[in-house]
């Protein structure tokens, strides 16, 4: 079968592909254009796409070759799956492999913001640095304090850990549905998550998400509050964060992720309040590998007459 891998990936995950496919890798890091969207769909039997490439419904219009759309990757807002799967194309994620990396960017975000380390970096490689001082970048304890995490599956849950074990914070989370978990954690209203003193946002992307973090949700946090996202752009108005951030409605960000990837608003990277990291939630070798073979597994299970085991419903 002819496999269509759309960007590099580490070298096991190509040599494993390699092994049980026909294989075509692009050299380019940048997602496919509109004409190579249309030619992964029509050419090959499989793609391995990932985040940026945008199989969008108007693209399975045409009868597609392609059965399979293997994501490199736990977040699939950038595939249309309804218009796939009446399109015959089944499509799948690599879950799992992605929890305990991301969980670690979301308290390096947590960290860097409120103890100012990118501020403070900046400062000494700019020379400007004359030493320690008592009232030097003073910033905020986290240890003791309130986090709540907006959305509580895996990657939630890692985060939540981390902050209750890790470092003694009080944990409180909104969920769509009930949860019991097996560590301290209360479940609470939209409302009053959005008043803790570290909100940080662990929901799936697409249309039920975007812009849930509004001027609305903006306004019920507390002036000395720091907002961090690890999920996907658009889940924040930039627009309104930008000004929350201005007008010190609250004292800092912590970003992974961005509305327009990769372009960041030059407003944001003129604010010292605000962590900017260019979306590295899950870029640790390792992790990346076992994503690949984790994709590559479904490729092969799908290619043998097997359920993928991680096929999206």
């Amino acid at each position: 079968m002819r496999l269509l891998l759309t960007r590099p990936l580490p070298a096991p995950v190509m040599q494993a592909a390699r092994a049980r496919f026909e294989v075509t890798a692009r050299d380019s890091t940048l997602p496919l254009t509109r004409p190579e969207l249309e030619a992964a769909l029509a050419d090959y039997d499989l793609v391995l796409p990932t985040l940026g490439d945008l199989f969008s419904a108007d693209l399975f219009t045409a009868k597609p070759r392609a059965r399979l759309l293997a994501n490199f990757g736990v977040g699939f807002n950038h595939i249309d799956v309804s218009a796939a799967r009446a399109a015959g194309v089944m499509v799948s994620n690599t879950p799992g492999a992605v929890t305990e990396a991301t969980a670690d960017i979301a308290l390096t975000l947590i960290l860097m913001t409120a103890r100012r380390a990118g501020e403070g970096e900046r400062l000494l490689r700019a020379g400007a640095w004359q030493g320690w001082h008592p009232t030097q970048l003073l910033g905020q304890h986290v240890s003791g304090k309130t986090v709540a995490i907006i959305g509580m599956g895996r990657i939630g849950q890692a985060i939540a850990r981390r902050c209750h074990f890790g470092f003694g914070m009080k944990v409180i989370f909104h969920a769509r549905r009930p949860l019991a978990l097996d560590f301290p954690a209360e479940q609470v209203p939209f409302e009053t998550a959005m008043q803790a003193d570290f909100v940080v946002l662990a929901v799936p992307g697409g249309a039920e998400t975007r812009h849930l973090i509004d001027a609305r949700a903006l306004g019920l946090m507390r002036p000395h509050a720091i907002l961090v996202n690890i999920a996907r752009g658009d889940v924040v108005d930039e627009t309104a964060l930008i000004a929350a951030l201005q007008q010190g409605q609250i004292a800092g960000a912590g970003l992974d992720v961005y509305e327009q990837e990769p372009t960041v608003p030059d407003a944001l990277k003129a604010l010292e309040t605000v962590t900017l990291l260019p979306h590295l939630g899950t870029a640790a070798l390792e992790v990346r590998t076992a994503m690949g073979l984790m994709a590559v597994d479904n490729l092969i299970a799908f290619a043998e007459g097997r359920p993928p085991p991680n096929a999206l419903p």
